[in-house]
């Protein structure tokens, strides 16, 4: 097996064992007065339930897409807007079974391959992360200071997003196996956290 399939199976396989997936900062205000550019920087990558769903939408645009950053990048544009309405104080119901969905979900269009038109795609996502995107700004709400570490949440969300492509590219051509068995991983990930929710 090539090294590289294998390191990349193995990386989504235990992001969908984990069952710590909860990527948010935490509620206490007086710990937000202290958050800044790194923490959001950062921030990403504490959660696995983000970390797949980031990765995740850019690997199924590399499988499928031919405009690779279209989805990406109405993900991360979404993302922000659905952050900036916590600290608005501005609530959607529902946001921890609808991240463990669109785990679910992604994971599903990775292993299926699924093609859909651009718009509809950037659609589909953008449900997903407005949702993930308040999962972060409702944590901020109070806090003096939302701009420095939305944008390194942002940033790191971008740079997740061109992993999964990068990823996602090198199996574009070979290894159909290797991107259902993904896929699939993040879809029984997204299906556990949404069990542990029952």
């Amino acid at each position: 097996m090539n090294s590289r399939l294998f390191t990349t199976l193995i990386f989504i396989a235990a992001c969908a064992i984990s069952t710590g997936a909860s990527a948010h900062i935490g509620t206490d205000v007086g710990v937000h007065s202290e958050i800044g550019f790194l923490d959001g920087l950062l921030h990403p990558l504490t959660g696995l339930d983000h970390l797949a769903a980031m990765l995740a939408v850019g690997f199924w645009s590399a499988l499928t897409a031919r405009r690779l950053w279209t989805t990406p990048l109405a993900f991360a544009a979404i993302l922000l807007l659905g952050a900036s309405l916590g600290p608005a104080g501005i609530e959607l119901p529902a946001v921890e079974p609808m991240i463990a969905a669109s785990l679910l979900v992604l994971g599903l269009l990775v292993a299926l391959r699924a093609r859909l038109p651009a718009l509809l795609a950037a659609a589909l996502v953008g449900v997903f992360a407005i949702f993930h995107g308040v999962a972060h700004g409702t944590e901020l709400a109070g806090a003096p200071h939302i701009w420095a570490p939305l944008l390194g949440m942002l940033a790191t969300t971008v740079a997740l997003h061109a992993t999964g492509l990068g990823l996602g590219l090198a199996l574009r051509r070979r290894g159909h196996w290797a991107s259902r068995m993904a896929g699939v991983a993040v879809t029984v990930f997204g299906s556990v956290l949404l069990l542990q929710m029952v």
